[in-house]
């Protein structure tokens, strides 16, 4: 199997970088104090706090302490107006309920796992099975699904906040006691940054990704965003969408997007791997060296002229085109979210990569730290 470390501290980064753009119609506004606002309670009674984070430019992202989720990202058009293009909640209590992880930081195990289980160092662990008969994004009560400790603070590259979370040995059947960092920095050159770290006291797995589902536009649904996925490469899916082990090419099918194509272009043919997913929920393999922050899809949305570049310095890219939004989740403002109406796109590790040897390892090991980096780029087209 390949090693995702290879020396005794491991520097795998991944930050969520979000470059903006049309600040230059906003005035100064804000160097002060972050106060977090009261956003409710979890179901056990523990209060969360709302954190906005504010630059120069007039841009804003919202931060809950619950789930590490972004409530909100509010970035420019190309007319300089700025709009929220994400979907999520007005309130706690839509995401309280079965929500499909709008916004969220995901944890321990980003993505699917088979069947719910997997082997490491001779010994089988048992997950939940919460998606059909897979595990999916960590479990029954995921990263996403619990308050962090949560500490504003005034960073030399603009508003931030940190996030600590230590997830005890056994919890959701995963191994080892888990102790992690993300922070979150809106910086004054219009960068939103989500840095992960972690470490372990036991041999275990961890592929930490973030699940923001994007409408460029802010309304309607995303079949007109035009995409480009620089892969040659991704990793088919059998029915209940774990990867068959195969890196497969995308010439000649509906996942070769090395040139920009609108996600709609495709997306009905008539192609087992579509059916599978009803639609894309699938991994790509790019083109590059892991640990290089590369690339790693461009998305352009024609009405509003905005542009969503993601850079990473993982392996693969999870892109998922809201194919199980079905109109029974109503959102902020009142929007019935239906089928389409977001995409996600997740740098990652390859789904189910504990049990595939030949995809690359998500093994972490005491004395390592694992340190992710992703960025999303934001522009406008004239």
């Amino acid at each position: 199997m390949q090693k995702l470390i290879a020396k005794p501290i491991l520097l795998a980064a991944a930050v969520v970088s979000i470059a903006l753009v049309g600040c230059a119609t906003h005035t100064c506004c804000c160097q002060g104090k972050i106060a977090g606002k009261p956003f409710g309670m979890d179901k056990a009674g523990v209060p969360v706090k709302l954190f906005t984070l504010r630059n120069k430019c007039g841009s804003e992202a919202t931060i809950s302490s619950y789930g590490g989720l972004v409530t909100s990202l509010k970035v420019a058009d190309r007319n300089g107006q700025l709009g929220d293009v994400t979907l999520g909640y007005d309130n706690l209590d839509g995401y309280l309920k079965d929500t499909p992880y709008f916004g969220a930081l995901i944890g321990r195990y980003g993505n699917r796992i088979a069947r719910g289980h997997f082997t490491l160092d001779g010994q089988t662990y048992t997950l939940a099975t919460n998606n059909g008969v897979n595990a999916l994004h960590g479990g029954l009560k995921g990263f996403d699904k619990v308050v962090w400790n949560a500490k504003p603070f005034m960073s030399p590259a603009g508003q931030a906040l940190e996030l600590t979370y230590v997830s005890k040995d056994g919890e959701e059947g995963y191994p080892g006691t888990l102790t992690v960092k993300a922070v979150y920095t809106l910086t004054e050159d219009n960068a939103l940054k989500l840095e992960f770290t972690a470490t372990t006291d036991k041999d275990t797995v961890v592929n930490l990704t973030h699940h923001s589902y994007f409408n460029l536009a802010g309304k309607g649904d995303v079949l007109g965003h035009v995409v480009e996925i620089p892969a040659d490469r991704y990793t088919p899916v059998d029915n209940t969408l774990i990867p068959t082990g195969e890196l497969a090419p995308v010439e000649g099918t509906a996942f070769d997007f090395r040139r920009p194509t609108a996600i709609g272009a495709r997306i009905g043919n008539d192609e087992a791997q579509l059916k599978y997913g009803n639609g894309y929920d699938h991994n790509w393999v790019l083109n590059k060296k892991i640990g290089d922050l590369t690339l790693m899809a461009r998305v352009y949305e024609p009405t509003s002229g905005r542009v969503m570049e993601v850079l990473s310095t993982e392996p693969g890219l999870q892109f998922y085109s809201g194919n199980f939004l079905d109109g029974t989740i109503t959102g902020k403002g009142g929007w019935n979210y239906k089928f389409r109406n977001g995409f996600c796109m997740e740098p990652q590790h390859y789904p189910d990569s504990p049990n595939q040897a030949s995809f690359p390892s998500v093994v972490l090991k005491p004395g390592q730290v694992f340190h992710n980096v992703i960025e999303y780029r934001f522009s406008v087209k004239p």
